[in-house]
């Protein structure tokens, strides 16, 4: 009968055929929720959208083959272009104000100051918090007549800003709301960068005449330059699922300049009950996300 032998600090451990088994169907057991679930939610979900893609289907009914049907109205769809659009343009707005927001506040809370696990964990807080009732306070900040922002501007004279009903300050203001939401994640990221760069080069930095924005420069930016490509896949990701600000703020308008592409899958699934062509935009997405953080990705590793 043979035998599994194992080194347990330094001495040989015999183990019986028997209990190798015994180990190894218990992991089995262990792993299989896991399994389980990501092939249910995950896997085939997946294997299924690919499927209705090619199909008209509206929940109830059964699956109608559409062919090339649904790519052929994607490409002339015009809503559909004006959300990637609008998710595009929060993008631009939203990604650039988080990483900045960010590191300055992860730079102010990474030096020695008063009460700074306080505000650590104060700058957190809104991640944790539900995204609904985050953004339904804001709403109520928002508002033309009553909002605290149109208040604060007519304190000074400024006439008031229509932050959710105009087309042109809607996308804007989503874009700021949800800078302040997730901003506590990317500063926490960005604190374990900034604590993982040596004070030495500092000191030698300052002892060569360097000011404040040169060590910023040449040598936090560098020495966080990881963390900095992994915010800006995380934020930008993020952007790509922009589903419950537009949703509750605006409903996508006005005039659709706030329809997100998810939102725009949520209506043609669930507002039309056209699951094929809602796969059909969810598949386009995907290919946009891709595309947009490889590229992202190679300019920041050819700067760096």
């Amino acid at each position: 009968m043979s035998l599994f032998t194992s080194v347990d600090h330094g001495s040989t451990v015999t183990k019986h055929p028997g209990l190798a088994a015994k180990e190894a169907r218990a992991g089995r057991i262990l792993i299989a929720p896991y399994v389980i679930f990501f092939l249910i939610f995950s896997a085939y979900p997946l294997i299924f959208s690919l499927v209705l893609v090619f199909h008209h289907w509206s929940i109830v009914g059964p699956l109608e083959w559409a062919g090339l049907d649904n790519f052929a109205e994607l490409i002339s769809d015009d809503v559909f272009w004006k959300s990637i659009t609008n998710t595009l343009l929060f993008i631009i707005i939203h990604v650039p104000l988080q990483v900045v927001v960010a590191l300055f506040l992860a730079a102010v809370l990474n030096e020695n100051i008063p009460a700074r696990g306080f505000f650590r964990a104060s700058f957190f807080l809104p991640v944790v918090v539900s995204g609904v009732a985050v953004t339904v306070l804001w709403k109520q900040l928002f508002s033309t007549d009553a909002g605290l922002f149109n208040q604060v501007l007519a304190w000074f004279n400024i006439a008031r800003v229509p932050w959710l009903s105009s087309p042109d300050w809607a996308m804007p203001s989503i874009a700021v709301m949800a800078t302040w939401k997730n901003v506590g994640l990317y500063v926490i990221l960005f604190l374990a960068g900034l604590q993982n760069v040596p004070r030495s080069l500092y000191e030698a930095a300052e002892m060569d005449g360097a000011g404040w924005w040169d060590k910023f420069r040449y040598i936090t930016v560098p020495a966080i330059n990881p963390v900095v490509v992994i915010v800006l896949i995380l934020s930008t990701l993020g952007g790509f699922s922009l589903f419950i600000e537009p949703y509750v703020l605006t409903g996508g308008g006005p005039m659709n300049s706030t329809l997100s592409g998810v939102l725009y899958i949520y209506r043609q699934a669930f507002g039309f009950f056209r699951m094929g062509y809602a796969a059909t935009v969810g598949l386009a997405l995907a290919v946009v996300v891709v595309g947009v953080v490889l590229i992202q990705r190679r300019i920041v590793e050819r700067e760096d």
